[in-house]
């Protein structure tokens, strides 16, 4: 990400050439309003006009996105007219002379093919169109062409060249960028599934043997389980949103453990401590359950023989602009070495979503400061805290999960 930052503060520089230069040719008066000379008026108006034409290259090269923003564009040139195109059409065209759509596609060829800009004189029959000259200038990303920006004027110029050659490596940048939000998209949704892939199978064979033993001796658990059961598969395979609520990831929890609990019966006890201000917190989708059921694993299922009991508690506390989940169990613990080279993914989990799953979603979407926190030691159980900002940009919950 930093490199794509460097590389958009270098495309920032030719704007502010060519800011000066636009001050040079539009200085009128000695002072505009203290906002300094009218060099510095130009600079600071080029670099706003900048940052209005920005978020919609954001989002790719685009019909939409080129409407736009080629007017933007077209005012950090000052020509009278201005296109973006892809490969294959001009996706927007701002000022004069938009009869020469088809003779501009006609000479793209090159300039497309190769990734090297051209100039090239316009032939027109109407009397009343300024335009005689065009200036073809690429869009590119990692040496691919993704079209081209064209700028048109009345005459020649090179100072309008070596201009629309900056401006579209500026908007070069922002397309970069743009593929970088969307390679970033698909990584989350690739981990997304991911966890839904890692979701214990043995859980799900479980949790249907222990369903169908219920079928015979008690049909109306055996339903209620199968609910259970049909509502936790949901929410684990939903198709929308990379977040949820705490509330909505406790109830998924309290789905498992309804399974879980038929399983093991009094073996298993959970105690819950919730505060009803953190339940609308945002978090990472399928973050906490998979802490549960760690917590369920190795309480009853780590050690070399079989436990006879095993208690666990779910803690959510209100702690001013973070909410405090702590998930805690008495089971056999681990060796704090071990755990490091977990988190560390030296050594892979024995089953299940890895706690080290979980702790880089937190830091990716927090920051490393927001990772797992884990207390524990052989014969000591295990204490997982987790710190959940109520507020962070870009993290929003999904629409109410619905039933298909």
């Amino acid at each position: 990400m930093s490199g794509f930052l460097a590389g958009l503060c270098v495309a920032a520089l030719p704007l502010l050439a060519a800011g000066f230069w636009l001050g040079r040719r539009t200085a009128r008066s000695p002072s505009l309003g203290g906002l300094g000379t009218p060099v510095e008026h130009a600079t600071f108006e080029t670099l706003h006009t900048a940052s209005l034409a920005a978020p919609p290259l954001r989002a790719g090269l685009t019909g939409e996105t080129a409407r736009k923003s080629v007017r933007r564009l077209r005012t950090l040139l000052g020509t009278d007219a201005l296109c973006l195109t892809d490969q294959d059409t001009v996706l927007a065209w701002e000022g004069a002379g938009e009869h020469h759509r088809d003779q501009i596609m006609e000479r793209l060829a090159g300039p497309l093919e190769t990734g090297r800009g051209e100039a090239f004189r316009l032939d027109c029959d109407e009397p009343y169109c300024p335009l005689r000259w065009a200036v073809v200038a690429p869009l590119t990303v990692d040496d691919r062409v993704y079209g081209t920006l064209v700028a048109c004027a009345p005459r020649e110029s090179a100072v309008l060249v070596r201009a629309a050659g900056e401006v579209a490596r500026w908007v070069s940048v922002q397309l970069e960028l743009a593929d970088l939000d969307r390679s970033r998209t698909r990584l989350i949704e690739a981990e997304i599934k991911a966890l839904r892939a890692q979701i214990s199978p043995h859980f799900i064979f479980n949790s249907l043997a222990v369903i169908a033993s219920f079928v015979r001796t008690d049909p109306e658990r055996a339903r209620e389980l199968l609910l259970e059961f049909a509502d936790f598969t949901r929410y684990s395979f939903r198709r929308h949103g990379d977040f949820t609520t705490l509330a909505d990831e406790l109830h998924a929890i309290d789905h498992y453990l309804a399974l879980v609990r038929a399983r093991f019966g009094d073996r298993l006890s959970v105690t819950l401590q919730i505060a009803p201000e953190v339940l609308p917190v945002t978090l990472p989708f399928l973050c906490l359950q998979p802490l549960v059921e760690n917590a369920v694993k190795h309480g009853l299922e780590g050690g070399t023989a079989e436990v006879d009991r095993s208690r666990i508690s779910i803690t959510a506390q209100d702690a001013g602009a973070e909410a405090l989940v702590v998930i805690e169990d008495d089971g056999p613990g681990m060796d704090p070495d071990r755990l490091r080279r977990l988190l560390s993914g030296e050594v892979s989990p024995s089953g299940g979503i890895g706690l080290s799953n979980v702790d880089e979603r937190l830091r990716q979407v927090y920051g490393d400061d927001y990772g797992l926190v884990i207390e524990t030691a052989l014969g000591a159980g295990m204490r997982i805290t987790a710190r959940l900002p109520k507020y962070q940009p870009g993290v929003h919950p999904a629409s109410p999960l619905t039933r298909d």
